[in-house]
């Protein structure tokens, strides 16, 4: 996730360098092609583009574009808000074990751990990469050779919450309400951990970014041919202003719409996830060396 803090210049010229490379090839294309025009063809004038075209087709342009960045950050807000949802339900849950189980204090540090690890195989799982940098007294062998043959390792984390709640009601540390009141719980994890999979298996249409590309190509070869008359020192900047704009817009739209893809744009998943396990650990009052520091940040982004 971007942080309140000053992009490099760079970060952002680096996303639309081939584009605003190939507005400069086009804009004097248009220059040349309109010399060569006028020098072999002086008694057949060039067709006047009247510049009321190229202004209806910015004007379309700008509600596509305010309609795709509301629908991409609708789906990067709606990332943030199951990961927040996912903070609040790691925090209740080892409460709620706190507060009702009254012994089997190792089972509740087994659950919490194993709920912490849940979180990074999560993150993990989310951004299809091999988990790693979690650590090592999270889970134990048992737990990671009952979870090595699932395809989806956070599930079967879940599963052995199950399994845990339902050893405690069968040992009657806890009642038939207290199990129901931690279940619904595990099920509310469960359930945040579907939506993040619907936004991430959820491909926003390719054919909308590959049409709006084209049309911002077209608004730009009709607005080249509208400035005929305008000299080049004026209108090549002018060009690559309008289309620096347009690019970075639909860039931003872009980068935001998969929210789980381990880029700057992100939802920060990796500091939420060490910083609920700061939360449990503490929780826990487990020893100050077992807590890990706060997820480090880049110069201007947090992973």
């Amino acid at each position: 996730m971007l942080l309140n803090k000053k992009l490099p210049i760079l970060f952002v010229l680096n996303k639309i360098k081939l584009d605003i490379t190939y507005v400069l090839i086009i804009a004097i294309l248009v220059d040349c092609f309109t010399y060569f025009y006028g020098e072999y063809m002086p008694n057949v004038p060039l067709p006047k583009m009247p510049i009321s075209i190229p202004a209806f087709m910015g004007t379309a342009i700008s509600i596509l574009l305010s309609f795709k960045l509301g629908q991409s950050y609708d789906r990067w807000w709606e990332a943030r808000k199951i990961w927040g949802a996912i903070v609040n339900d790691s925090r209740t849950f080892v409460l709620q074990l706190q507060g009702l189980v009254q012994t089997q204090q190792d089972v509740i540090q087994k659950i919490a751990h194993r709920q912490i690890a849940w979180c990074y195989y999560l993150c993990f799982g989310l951004r299809g990469k091999v988990v790693k940098n979690i650590s090592k007294d999270l889970l134990t062998q048992e737990e990671l050779e009952s979870i090595e043959s699932h395809s989806n390792k956070p599930l079967a984390l879940l599963q052995l919450h199950n399994k845990d709640l339902a050893d405690l009601r069968h040992n009657k540390a806890i009642d038939v309400f207290e199990h129901i009141r931690l279940d619904e719980t595990v099920e509310r994890f469960c359930a945040s951990m579907g939506k993040a999979e619907r936004i991430n298996n959820t491909v926003f249409p390719v054919t909308y970014r590959l049409y709006l590309h084209f049309i911002i190509y077209i608004f730009l070869v009709t607005l080249s041919f509208a400035l005929v008359g305008v000299s080049a020192y004026f209108k090549l900047p002018l060009l690559l202003l309008i289309s620096t704009a347009f690019f970075l817009l639909e860039k931003t739209a872009t980068y935001i719409q998969d929210p789980f893809n381990d880029l700057p744009t992100d939802t920060p998943m990796m500091a939420i996830s060490r910083t609920i396990e700061i939360n449990l650990r503490q929780l826990l009052a487990e020893e100050e060396e077992a807590i890990p520091p706060k997820y480090p940040t880049g110069e201007y982004y947090v992973m």
